[in-house]
């Protein structure tokens, strides 16, 4: 089977993971994070696009780009990961893929979803214990966000909520994550939460013994207000995908 075409983003914006081949590092030292970054600046400036936000792990990638051009990210990315796959195998003496398979890339919207997506590119480091304060990684655009910079374009994340807004929920760890569609996933407790608002508090495992009128109503309140999926709402209500589906 072929691969699946990339989805395409009608705003141009796009979340792009990749990580090392078998989870091996992609960086073994400070000089290859300042190559890498050195080469998207580049980059960045041969084909004009924007930069949100970065975070260059040990053994993985996340960049935030918005592409000029329809078309662009995939061959910014090739050009990219080409030149620093050569760079690397050169210098460490290795043959062979460095990134496993081909990067990930995921259409993102200007919606709820943006600046917490920025917060967890952003919290990567933290979370995996490599520092104990965002502005202490060298390696993520966060201090071009707070200290200045010419790599990342912040203007427009900043704009949206104004920079103390914006620092302000840097300070709220994110504790959903963001999947391979491109939403983000809702921790069971979140979940819970927005049931309970269209239930008079009453929890999501009880919706099952409703009368079956009422119980129709609030599945499909869960999928067309909340969004949820079927699987989501089985598992946090214990209703049959089959009934979930026919509601």
């Amino acid at each position: 089977m072929g691969r699946q075409a990339r989805k395409l983003s009608h705003t141009g914006l796009y979340h792009i993971f990749f990580h090392g081949i078998n989870r091996q590092p992609l960086f073994d030292g400070d000089s290859d994070f300042v190559y890498f970054l050195q080469s998207l600046q580049q980059l960045k400036s041969d084909m004009a696009f924007e930069l949100y936000a970065y975070c260059l792990m040990n053994k993985h990638v996340h960049l935030l780009i918005k592409e000029d051009q329809k078309g662009d990210i995939s061959l910014a990315m090739k050009r990219l990961l080409t030149k620093y796959a050569m760079y690397f195998n050169r210098k460490y003496e290795r043959k062979g893929a460095l990134v496993a398979n081909r990067f990930k890339s995921v259409p993102v919207e200007v919606n709820e979803n943006f600046l917490p997506l920025i917060c967890y590119i952003h919290q990567n480091p933290l979370k995996a214990g490599v520092v104990n304060q965002l502005e202490d990684y060298q390696y993520s655009s966060y201090l071009d966000y707070v200290q200045g910079g010419n790599l990342t374009d912040t203007a427009f994340s900043l704009n949206l909520v104004g920079k103390e807004e914006w620092l302000r929920l840097h300070q709220i760890i994110i504790e959903d994550y963001f999947d391979v569609a491109g939403k983000i996933r809702l921790s069971e407790e979140k979940m819970r939460h927005r049931i309970l608002q269209h239930t008079n508090g009453c929890e999501p495992r009880e919706i099952a013994v409703w009368p079956k009128q009422e119980r129709d109503a609030c599945i499909r309140q869960l999928k067309e207000v909340e969004g949820f999926s079927i699987r989501q709402i089985e598992r946090m209500t214990g209703i049959s995908r089959g009934v979930i589906a026919k509601s």
